[in-house]
């Protein structure tokens, strides 16, 4: 084994988009931001398109030409830009990814790109129906549906929102954001936009909220194998992250552990470090706090987490330095979840997956 890993088990990724899909009568759109949520975007989307994904999301540009470069062709919506960066939003058009747009600003700098590249550009409007966050809100959505229907060299081929609650099953702002995106939907059909790709849900609508399904639903963290809500649902955790043992020694009771002695040893005990930290992603406030296995046995991080290392006390377990910890898995062999550390950092496991870092290798099982 190498030193550390990120090992991504491809097949549980495809497994997870072929039990969502089975869930909806709508198509599946796998969300491969933020480099796969950590797993790798090409990888990743590769098992999602073998789960049976029609489409793929991004945030960037970049992300999105990274999927065309790679040779994907599928349907790709990218939603997150600037109107600073023309030179992506020219290429995108070019590649025939669809643009989300929020305001007319941005539409009229799509269509300028269309005219530049002698190419249709395709984008979906946003409407801000209670997140707050991107999308066209109120009366701005009249204004861009009525220009995305006149301007030149642009195709609107969606109405889309985001929910900010479907985590949270019974929460009164979902009915509510139901109401407020079909309000805009009618809107762009009642001013004759051919719509054709209608999406609300996210990985938690997904799975518990059928009435937002539409036509498409927007996977992220599901994909994964990680449950946005209470239960596994059928999904099963994609990553491991382990590390072979950097050291392991006896001490005597009584000795402080790690920078600044936050943790002292209580008992004659042995100490197995770990070759992991911050500056590989391990948050620096799960000192103390998050759970390790090391040969099939749970602990805690004893002591600060440091850039590059942090130290769990293992008491008198039997272990070597060519023995691993697994920091998180998919649980199967009685090591911790992402979601266990989430819960003891009070976080989502959506942080804990996505910031480990590039220093990490990515280790693939190869689709079956």
């Amino acid at each position: 084994m190498l030193r550390a890993e990120a090992r991504v088990d491809l097949n549980r990724i495809r497994d997870n988009v072929t039990t969502l899909r089975a869930g909806t009568s709508a198509e599946v759109m796998a969300v491969v931001k933020a480099d796969g949520y950590g797993h790798g975007i090409l990888p990743s989307a590769r098992a999602a398109l073998a789960g049976g994904a029609a489409w793929l999301g991004t945030a960037t540009f970049e992300e999105a030409l990274t999927l065309r470069a790679a040779g994907i062709d599928t349907p790709v919506l990218a939603w997150l830009w600037t109107v600073a960066e023309y030179d992506g939003l020219r290429d995108a058009v070019a590649a025939a990814v669809d643009i989300s747009v929020n305001s007319i600003r941005q539409l009229r700098l799509v269509g300028a790109a269309a005219r530049e590249t002698g190419t249709t550009a395709r984008v979906q409007l946003k409407a801000d129906t209670g997140l707050s966050r991107n999308g066209a809100y109120d009366a701005v959505w009249a204004d861009l549906v009525r220009e995305a229907g006149e301007t030149e060299g642009v195709e609107a081929t969606g109405v889309w929102s985001h929910l900010a609650c479907a985590d949270e099953p019974g929460h009164p702002s979902v009915e509510r954001q139901i109401t407020r995106y079909r309000e805009a939907l009618a809107h762009a059909e009642a001013a004759g936009l051919p719509v054709r790709w209608r999406h609300l849900g996210n990985s938690a609508a997904a799975l518990t909220l059928p009435q937002t399904h539409f036509d498409l639903v927007r996977a992220g963290i599901g994909i994964y194998g990680l449950s946005p809500v209470d239960g596994d649902h059928g999904l099963v955790p994609a990553m491991t992250l382990r590390a072979t043992l950097a050291n392991v020694k006896r001490v005597r009771a009584g000795e402080g552990v790690s920078y600044g002695h936050t943790y002292t040893t209580d008992r004659e005990t042995t100490l197995a470090l770990v070759p992991l930290g911050y500056g590989d992603g391990v948050p620096r406030h799960a000192s103390n706090t998050a759970p390790v296995a090391v040969n099939g046995r749970q602990f805690r991080i004893s002591g600060r987490v440091c850039m590059d290392q942090f130290v769990v006390d293992v008491g008198d377990l039997d272990v070597g330095d060519d023995d691993e910890a697994v920091l998180f898995g998919p649980g199967t062999d009685g090591e911790p979840r992402a979601h266990d550390w989430a819960e003891a950092l009070d976080t989502i496991h959506y942080e804990i997956v996505t910031r480990i870092g590039a220093r990490v290798p990515r280790t693939y099982v190869e689709l079956a």
